[in-house]
């Protein structure tokens, strides 16, 4: 489990989580909220990415290695010239250290990863010559290459197709079989209606948290909305 007690991050002058306490077990769990509700600056939290102004995160014994944070793909610079295979091969850094070749097992990995989400035949494509749901595929292997406990991910779904959304879908749900911690960011309500049955709902503060009925109401995302920040810090 990840225990957050009183967790408050700041940027600069601006609070962006304040005092937000809770749990993430085992499991699929969305972080809604709008707009500067602070969901990216949480995962980035629990990612050991983002200084704590005060409070603790327990990651229940698991280390930085064991977590791996799929950031939004929109933010993601792809102008430098990286291949498919190169990127994906990222995800077994924590395995192989910094100065460490690639062995076979990890190329065969890696290849693995590229066919299971569909792109076999890219592997030396340039990143920059991707679609936006075939870039998301890519960062969706190097996941799978990662193979980490702890898997957060922030708007996986923006700006894919179909077929990207159920592959995604799938891996997410393969994940929480196997026992994995899984804590995606989301505006989308009936999706995580339909598909992540826990859910925390912030307003840089915890307005509701627990089983997602309950949790995105009309009345408590009233509320999320009425309590965030004026402007977007990190959705």
């Amino acid at each position: 489990m990840i225990k957050l007690q009183a967790v408050s991050c700041r940027h600069g002058a601006v609070t962006a989580l304040d005092s937000v306490s809770g749990t993430f077990s085992p499991g699929l769990s969305a972080v809604a909220g709008p707009n500067g509700a602070g969901k990216t600056t949480l995962l980035r939290a629990i990612a050991g990415l983002q200084p704590l102004a005060s409070g603790t995160i327990d990651l229940g014994g698991l280390g930085p290695r064991d977590v791996a944070l799929l950031p939004q793909a929109s933010l993601m610079d792809r102008r430098f010239p990286v291949t498919c295979a190169e990127l994906v091969g990222l995800g077994g850094f924590s395995r192989l250290g910094a100065w460490q070749g690639s062995s076979r097992i990890e190329r065969s990995r890696v290849d693995a990863a590229i066919a299971a989400v569909g792109l076999a035949g890219f592997e030396h494509r340039l990143i920059g010559a991707l679609s936006t749901g075939q870039f998301q595929r890519v960062l969706l292997a190097r996941l799978m290459v990662q193979d980490a406990k702890v898997i957060l991910l922030d708007e996986p779904y923006t700006a894919i197709d179909s077929a990207t959304e159920a592959l995604l879908t799938a891996a997410l749900h393969r994940w929480t079989d196997e026992g994995r911690i899984v804590v995606a960011a989301l505006h989308d309500t009936s999706l995580i209606l339909r598909e992540f049955p826990t859910a925390v709902l912030l307003s840089r503060r915890v307005v509701a948290w627990g089983e997602s009925a309950s949790v995105l109401t009309e009345a408590n995302l009233r509320a999320a909305q009425d309590g965030a920040m004026p402007r977007d810090l990190a959705a």
